[in-house]
């Protein structure tokens, strides 16, 4: 009778945080896919699903566009081909760079704003069909929460599944393809998105909704608390952030060259940049100083951990289409993904959390009726 109980092992509930980025999610979906693919050789199946990995999938603009195509179980080469098909669509009309280009930007850019979304919308659709929030989670097990801005009152908004318990499934009729361009419409790069309720509402009317990456670029953060919101002190979270291979950050600003114009600024692209690399640093330092006053055990992830290298500057641009731009993505993605792949061989303790969590994802088959396995790890 004094004899203790054998231990119950903890339930592992996994995060994935996706960065915004614009064109940049190229490279997330080519590593992603570059890791995937060695883990199902090395398993000896045809391939993995990666979404069906994770508990709860988290996305930002481009990361948003990424994670509701893991939760459907697209492959990743397919969105990888979507950047690379319609980028120039997407972004028909690079930002301004001199001030010359600015009247002729002023008349053009509504215009080919309009182009942008039409072209995005219907890859979008051609890919995730009438999948809407709530289906994944009905049918997938997995819970997915995406950043946006709502424009009526300016506040942060986040498409969620139906994953806390007393959840009102708000957004369940939500299709994933008006998500995405909502969290990805980014200001003065793409329209402003027009979502209109869905269907139960009770109402004809409309939202409109602009880039998450506005407040949660990094949305580490998010996927934290949503995590803590739906696990308990027995559970063991693992939360793996993703960047979309950001810039070398930083600069030196030369004395009396403080007073930057609109051309100095690229007309605001470059504020937005900024804004993306302090939003990665910012949040991934506040999500770990939160760790130790949890009361459950937290580990947080931010993978790959290679720098960029100078000769990739060039083809970071959010909007940047070329097709040599694309190629440097890919390329860098692919030496990043073995990378971590031979970090697997010796793993250090992150490492260890990668390797597990790819040796574990279940076999990929039939993405829209098989239900992962949400027993405890």
């Amino acid at each position: 009778m004094n004899a203790k109980k054998a231990e119950q092992p903890k339930r592992k509930y996994r995060v994935l945080c996706l960065d915004g980025g614009g064109m940049r999610g190229t490279y997330t979906a080519t590593y992603l896919a570059d890791v995937a693919r060695t883990f199902a050789k090395r398993r000896g199946v045809e391939s993995i699903d990666i979404g069906a990995a994770f508990d709860l999938i988290v996305g930002t603009s481009t990361g948003g566009i990424i994670a509701c195509a893991l939760a459907k179980g697209i492959p990743l080469q397919e969105v990888v081909t979507l950047y690379r098909r319609h980028g120039k669509e997407i972004f028909s009309r690079p930002m301004p760079a001199k001030r010359r280009q600015l009247p002729g930007d002023i008349i053009r850019r509504p215009a080919a704003l309009e182009k942008g979304e039409a072209a995005l919308r219907a890859a979008l659709q051609d890919r995730l069909g009438d999948t809407t929030v709530g289906g994944i989670f009905e049918n997938r097990g997995i819970a997915l929460a995406i950043s946006a801005v709502e424009m009526s009152q300016h506040r942060s908004w986040l498409f969620r599944t139906a994953h806390f318990p007393d959840s009102s499934g708000r957004d369940d009729n939500y299709s994933l393809v008006d998500v995405c361009l909502a969290t990805s419409a980014a200001p003065v790069f793409r329209s402003m998105a027009e979502v209109d309720h869905p269907k139960g509402r009770g109402s004809d009317g409309y939202n409109v909704f602009v880039d998450g990456g506005l407040w949660a670029n990094n949305p580490v953060l998010v996927g934290l608390i949503e995590a803590l919101k739906v696990t308990s002190a027995e559970d063991e979270i693992h939360v793996f952030s993703m960047g979309s291979c950001p810039r070398p950050a930083g600069e030196h600003v030369g004395r009396g060259q403080s007073n930057r114009g609109l051309p100095n600024w690229k007309f605001g692209a470059d504020a937005a940049s900024l804004s993306i690399d302090a939003q990665e640093f910012a949040f991934d330092n506040m999500a770990r100083m939160l760790l130790p006053h949890l009361d459950r055990e937290c580990r947080i992830v931010r993978f790959p951990s290679e720098k960029v290298p100078a000769a990739l500057v060039p083809y970071l641009g959010l909007d940047d289409t070329r097709e040599e731009a694309a190629d440097a993505l890919v390329n860098q993605a692919h030496h990043d993904a073995d990378m971590t792949n031979s970090r697997c061989s010796k793993p250090d303790e992150e490492a260890a959390l990668i390797c597990d969590l790819f040796e574990s994802a279940p076999e990929l088959t039939d993405p829209l009726v098989s239900r992962r396995d949400m027993s405890p790890a």
